[in-house]
């Protein structure tokens, strides 16, 4: 199994989450600027979306997408979910809404928008960390047990950083948790990141 990854990219939070659970895998760096991969393949032979994340099974299929991907992940450590008879549709509602409300926001960020549309992105990102800031249950978004949606929501909250976005202080807090974890710093390191 092979994840393709761009460094601080939203596939970190695959490349978290497979280490959370414990899969064996192999990671290749991808420019996506020029679309090749670090061992000099066209990267849109393996994903020809030309973008982050995609991992090649070994059955030889390609998943694409990080909620079908941290999707897939949860479904080989079950640990990685909420548990109960809602917890995989409660898993998907957060992985949307990380997905379409918050990740889609950072847009104008890495878009060369204007200081205006940075602003307003900043004013509907901080609006939503709000949102997910007042329903967490516990140490992670589902309680004491970290799942594949704090790991995206642990890449959010990085980027946030980097833009200078304050956050509330309950996801400050969750952030300084997910970077204490293995997991996360063996992600980080591979990818250059500390």
């Amino acid at each position: 199994m092979k994840l393709y990854y761009s460094p601080g990219a939203c596939s970190l939070a695959d490349h978290i989450a497979l280490h959370e659970a414990g899969l064996s895998f192999e990671h290749e760096k991808v420019d996506l600027k020029a679309k090749r991969t670090e061992s000099g393949i066209d990267y849109t032979t393996v994903n020809p979306k030309g973008y982050v994340p995609a991992l090649t099974l070994d059955s030889g299929e390609t998943v694409t997408e990080n909620i079908a991907i941290l999707d897939w992940i949860a479904h080989q450590d079950t640990a990685l979910k909420p548990s109960g008879t809602m917890g995989h549709t409660h898993l998907l509602v957060a992985l949307a809404f990380i997905s379409t409300e918050i990740h889609k926001s950072f847009k104008p960020f890495f878009a060369g928008g204007s200081a205006e549309d940075k602003a307003k992105a900043a004013e509907v990102i901080v609006k939503r960390f709000g949102y997910l800031a007042d329903t967490i249950e516990g140490d992670y978004l589902f309680g004491d047990k970290v799942s594949v949606a704090d790991c995206y929501l642990f890449v959010m909250l990085l980027w946030a950083d980097k833009n200078q976005i304050e956050v509330p202080k309950k996801l400050a807090e969750f952030a300084e948790r997910m970077k204490a974890r293995p997991a996360v710093w063996k992600a980080m390191e591979h990818e250059k990141l500390v």
